[in-house]
């Protein structure tokens, strides 16, 4: 029972990487497919699967086609009770589901001042107002899970949950772009992009070449560390 997921791009998409994680980190079969996320073919490449127009994009075994992140995440922890998706406790899974629906809907400064890449460390990024706002209040969301869960380090929850999954992406940027945080928050940052799903995500990113690259910076840079 292998699932088909139609994903965007392993070095910046970061909405592909959540549809992998939600997969991959909790041992779900998955097959990728590729669109052309950059090659101007991603329509044409998702036509059989309209109305889905974006990724990632999740086929069934059955051949149901389901599209959006968190409907992805709802279906897979459904069909997978098992399988550890959402918290067990109540409250806790509440407020994981919580975190997810804010991060899908919120943080616009951050996901367009610092597009996630897997590439290099930036130096020296500035921080705007509104960015400021956007990492204290991611700071927050991470502080209230905590206070719940009663999880002082490690996972939010306790446990690796969808909430991690959908936070990776923000980890990216936050150490891609060398983003000002607390320790405590840069500690989680550096967990979530250490995990084996993660480091072999990005090692197969690195196996493609850009010219030009889609979001270059004219900033000081380190290389990504070695995954």
């Amino acid at each position: 029972m292998t699932y088909d997921l139609f994903l965007g791009d392993r070095m910046y998409s970061s909405w592909s990487l959540r549809g992998w994680l939600c997969c991959a980190a909790f041992g779900l079969p998955v097959r990728p497919h590729f669109v052309g996320l950059y090659t101007g073919t991603m329509a044409a490449d998702l036509a059989p699967l309209a109305p889905a127009r974006l990724v990632p994009v999740l086929r069934t075994p059955d051949g149901t086609v389901i599209g959006e992140s968190l409907a992805i995440a709802e279906t897979l922890a459904e069909r997978h009770p098992d399988a550890g998706l959402w918290p067990s406790d109540p409250g806790n899974r509440a407020t994981a589901r919580w975190l997810c629906a804010e991060m899908v809907a919120g943080f616009s400064t951050l996901r367009g001042d610092c597009p996630m890449q897997f590439q290099r460390i930036y130096r020296g990024t500035p921080v705007s107002g509104a960015l400021r706002a956007d990492l204290d209040r991611i700071e927050t969301l991470w502080s209230h899970a905590r206070a719940v869960s009663g999880a002082d380090t490690g996972w939010l929850f306790g446990v690796y949950s969808l909430a991690d999954v959908f936070y990776t992406p923000v980890a990216a940027r936050i150490i891609g772009y060398d983003l000002p945080v607390s320790p405590g928050a840069r500690a989680y940052c550096e967990a979530l992009l250490a995990t084996d799903p993660v480091r072999d995500w990005r090692r197969e990113a690195a196996r493609i070449a850009y010219d030009p690259e889609p979001y270059p910076r004219d900033l000081p840079s380190d290389p990504w560390p070695i995954a």
